[in-house]
């Protein structure tokens, strides 16, 4: 079997698909690939006419007993000169019936293929090598893509070029954070999540630029994999379509018993055949409710409105009854259960521990713990490359963008980022892990009018400092002496013991873990002099941020537990991260409870199927591994049902 386009290197996939790194494919090319893997679009399901939705309504079982009955009523009434209203009225509401159907299934997709057309978008590619931009669905394999922050990715792309490139991929593997990328081979076998040198169709560049080669296109990507999936899967019926259908059949048995005990009786009575015959038609005719399929119909497309009121698509009439009766629900984390945007709920600086969500600015700190605070949310704020529109959103990556609205918590406002200005930079790399800028900081006019935890108060009019961030150990390496109560202490090796455990605490908590640092300077660097300013640098302290749980997602848990509803967590996230939220909104009660994708794939179908109640958290799981769990649920006699964001 071939490797996987992640183990190959950039050499082997430039030969096996024919192209040119630098030039692109040619127009001839295009042409051919075209021909051979048609466009890159998701294929659906072949829709069905309008006649087949139509003639889809009569498929019920009950629905086939109320038509026999009609003919059959129309026989009787033209035998015995009774006329036929009967049948009519019972057809009248079997085709009303019907239509009601069909016009909301046709209201479902029009709203779907609405949503579709939304998610069309363009690609910057190398053709004959000139740069243009085209049509997503008219990429092909080989296609070299040019790669910009703010871009959607058009296909599953290798990586040949990353700088700084991170991808936001939380639809597909569930992850939070954009995941950096890279251009090296992956030698191991890797899940989704981990396949760091591939981009995936449909998720988005959050940071940086790159350049990489299309090697899968439409339903050959990871996404057209789950929208195969979906394809091939099986309509089965709704728990009431299963109701109906077994009081129908229940009914018709009983109703054909008691007809024929009926007609036997006459004939051992020597009652004319004919007469006992139609007698006993007459009972079975009298006896089928021919109102219920049409009261069913009318209740379900109340419910389908009230759905509709709260934003929710019902394709199909029965499919809003099956949600009342779920037994479980399968939910995805990220947007779903989370709130999908980083968040700082913890801070670690100097000899001060700060929970974020309980902490007000009118709170007793001593002034020189407040210092090193003011100094840690500058650097947060100002080593920061987030842009703030005029009514304060926040745009940029999300660690970056979390840090920003730290500091508009804790107080502070835009001052703080007007009145300095960033004279030099190193930017984030990620080898190095770190970021660095140089500031010129101007004092504010009226310090007093920043609420919260204030401004630093200096009295020169001007000064230089630098401010750097990153991953805790490039950083530490990087300092000579750390900050504590407003004071420089130079015994960082002894101190440094501590700043571990603490971030470990973080690491633990499944918190993402930001060290910051500082230094002054008494003059304006030269650009010779930034390019080696990461050294001798002043540690302040370590933010821990996270995607926190939804508060009404908790409330939905637990209103889920006393309906006796179990909820799944399944999730594309690393396992820490995913029992850290699923505790706190009451999925998980032990560790036990917790499986990961490598492990569920070493089981066969019937093991899961054996084993599936004992998990309540599915954690670095694929979209397939998704589909196995809903169907070992199923398998064991539950109603089950899947919810996330983006429609996953």
């Amino acid at each position: 079997m071939d490797k996987a386009w992640f183990n190959k290197n950039i050499n082997e996939i430039v030969q096996e698909l024919g192209t040119n790194i630098e030039k692109g494919l040619t127009n001839e090319q295009v042409q051919i690939a075209t021909e051979k893997f048609g466009e890159n679009e998701l294929q659906g399901k072949k829709k069905k006419t309008l006649l087949q939705k139509f003639l889809q309504q009569f498929k019920d079982f009950m629905i086939i007993i109320l038509i026999i009955a009609a003919v059959v009523s129309g026989i009787i009434g033209i035998t015995q000169g009774e006329g036929i209203t009967d049948t009519i009225v019972i057809l009248i509401v079997i085709i009303i019936n019907a239509i009601i159907g069909v016009v909301q299934e046709n209201k479902a997709e029009k709203s779907l293929e609405a949503l579709k057309k939304l998610s069309g978008y363009t690609a910057k590619v190398m053709r004959n090598g000139q740069l243009v931009i085209i049509p997503a669905r008219e990429l092909v394999p080989g296609d070299v893509v040019i790669l910009d922050t703010g871009d959607f990715v058009p296909a599953d792309l290798r990586v040949i070029e990353a700088i700084n490139l991170k991808s936001q991929e939380s639809a597909l593997t569930g992850e939070s954070v954009p995941v950096e990328k890279q251009s090296n081979v992956i030698d191991d076998e890797a899940g989704i999540g981990d396949r760091n040198n591939m981009l995936f169709s449909s998720s988005l560049i959050t940071y940086g630029r790159g350049k990489a080669i299309v090697v899968e296109t439409g339903m050959k990507t990871e996404v057209g994999k789950i929208a195969n999936i979906l394809n091939e899967t099986e309509t089965s019926n709704t728990p009431l379509q299963k109701r109906l259908n077994g009081l129908g059949k229940t009914l018709g048995i009983v109703v054909l018993v008691l007809c024929a005990i009926i007609f036997i009786v006459g004939f051992l009575y020597n009652k004319e055949v004919v007469n006992m015959f139609m007698t006993a038609v007459s009972l079975a005719v009298a006896a089928i409710p021919e109102g219920l399929p049409a009261v069913a119909t009318i209740v379900l497309a109340i419910g389908v409105q009230k759905m509709a009121k709260r934003h929710a698509i019902i394709k199909t009439l029965p499919s809003v009854e099956t949600l009342g009766c779920a037994t479980v629900i399968c939910s995805d984390k990220t947007g779903t259960l989370t709130q999908n945007k980083m968040t700082v709920t913890e801070l670690e600086v100097g000899s001060w521990k700060l929970e974020v969500g309980s902490w007000r600015p009118d709170d007793g700190v001593n002034d020189n713990a407040h210092t090193d605070l003011i100094q840690l949310i500058h650097c947060a704020m100002l080593c920061n490359d987030s842009k703030i529109s005029n009514d304060n959103t926040i745009m940029g990556d999300p660690t970056e963008t979390a840090l920003i609205d730290l500091g508009f918590k804790l107080g502070y406002s835009n001052e703080v980022l007007k009145n300095t200005s960033r004279v030099g930079e190193i930017p984030f790399d990620s080898d190095r892990k770190l970021m660095t800028v140089v500031v010129k900081s101007e004092p504010l006019s009226n310090p007093k009018t920043n609420v919260g935890v204030g401004v630093l108060d200096d009295p020169e009019p001007t000064k230089y400092l630098v401010y750097t961030k990153g991953g805790l150990e490039e950083l530490l390496n990087k300092c000579s002496s750390y900050v504590i109560n407003g004071e420089i202490k130079k015994n960082l090796d002894e101190y440094m013991p501590k700043i571990r455990v603490e971030n470990e605490n973080m690491a633990k908590n499944a918190l993402r873990v930001l060290a910051f640092a500082y230094k002054e300077l008494d003059h304006m660097p030269s650009k010779e002099e930034i390019q080696n300013i990461e050294k001798d640098l002043i540690f302040i302290g370590m933010t821990g941020m996270i995607d926190p749980a939804r508060e009404e997602a908790k409330e939905a848990v637990n209103k889920c537990k006393t309906a006796g509803i179990k909820v799944v967590m399944i999730t594309g996230d690393h396992a820490i991260t995913a029992s850290t939220i699923a505790r706190d909104l009451g999925i998980l009660e032990n560790e036990n409870e917790v499986i990961t994708g490598a492990h569920l794939e070493k089981m066969s179908d019937e093991e899961l199927i054996k084993n599936v109640k004992k998990y309540s958290v599915y954690a670095r799981v694929s979209p397939e591994h998704k589909v196995r769990i809903v169907k070992a649920w199923q398998a064991n006699g539950e109603v089950v049902a899947m919810t996330g964001d983006r429609s996953k």
